[in-house]
């Protein structure tokens, strides 16, 4: 069994959004804890709404590889634009943080809500 901590945010209706992702992750993988959400400001590009974001512990038998394939089709589904700029707005990302006990994702080392959001799913 594999164990993950997956980022999520929302910038576009993120209450709907990430409750929808929820029920579409649970269906695939066993989500384990969700963190509370939090708003934070944008980065990057600051004229667009505050985004919501927090993390999801999860347990699965999926290997790496095709644990983000799946978080790719559920953003795909859920009708994520990839031809904005990388820093816009967005209904939803999921990004892999930790896996199995690693810190895979460097964002982890530059924000402070995704670092207290993986401490509170551990």
């Amino acid at each position: 069994m594999n164990y993950a901590i997956i980022g999520i945010g929302s910038n576009i209706d993120a209450e709907t959004n990430i409750k929808n992702m929820l029920t579409n992750l649970k269906q695939k993988v066993n989500v384990i804890k969700v963190s509370p959400l939090v708003k934070t400001k944008p980065i990057g590009i600051e004229n667009q709404p505050d985004f919501t974001n927090g993390a999801v512990k999860l347990e699965t038998e999926l290997n790496r590889e095709n644990l983000i394939k799946l978080l790719k089709s559920i953003e795909n589904e859920m009708g994520r634009d990839r031809s904005q700029p990388k820093f816009g707005p967005r209904c939803i990302d999921l990004d892999l943080v930790v896996w199995n006990g690693e810190i895979v994702d460097q964002d982890y080392y530059t924000r402070d809500f995704l670092k207290d959001s993986v401490r509170k799913v551990l």
